[in-house]
């Protein structure tokens, strides 16, 4: 009894950092970074090239450290506390239908990014995005086996 407690407190815990942050990530990709200002102005932008626009950062004589970091680093590092906190919430989440799960659901968020034009859609940005969410989860797994 006890012991399920304290995995409802966590667990608990855990999703409303995960929904804190979720409003913050929604803010971020939708808000933000002038994502207003141009975009209108603009039509649809979207990559759908795997890895163009990866390889087009990775070219540092052509970016300063701050655009590529930002924009590589970036794309992983967000998504980590996804890989961390979702498993904590749903106990018995496998690994497959949570990679499966995220990418469908970070495919939508760049689709509502285009169609309302507060972004583009971008593949590597679902890449770099499922990458983070990825290493969070191993992350997660490795300290999970460490704690046991």
């Amino acid at each position: 009894m006890k012991q399920f407690r304290r995995y409802r407190i966590t667990s608990m815990t855990a999703l409303g950092l995960l929904l804190i942050y979720t409003c913050l990530l929604v803010y971020w990709m939708f808000f933000a970074f002038d994502r207003s200002e141009g975009m209108v102005r603009r039509g649809y932008s979207y990559n759908l090239t795997p890895f163009s626009t990866i390889l087009q950062f990775l070219n540092i004589q052509q970016y300063n450290v701050k655009i590529w970091a930002t924009n590589l680093i970036g794309n992983v590092g967000v998504f980590l506390p996804y890989g961390i906190l979702l498993p904590v919430v749903v106990r018995q989440l496998k690994f497959r239908w949570f990679l499966a799960g995220f990418i469908l659901w970070i495919t939508l968020v760049e689709l509502i990014q285009m169609l309302s034009r507060r972004g583009s859609f971008d593949i590597d940005d679902v890449i770099l995005n499922s990458l983070g969410a990825c290493i969070g989860w191993a992350a997660y797994a490795s300290v999970k086996r460490i704690i046991r």
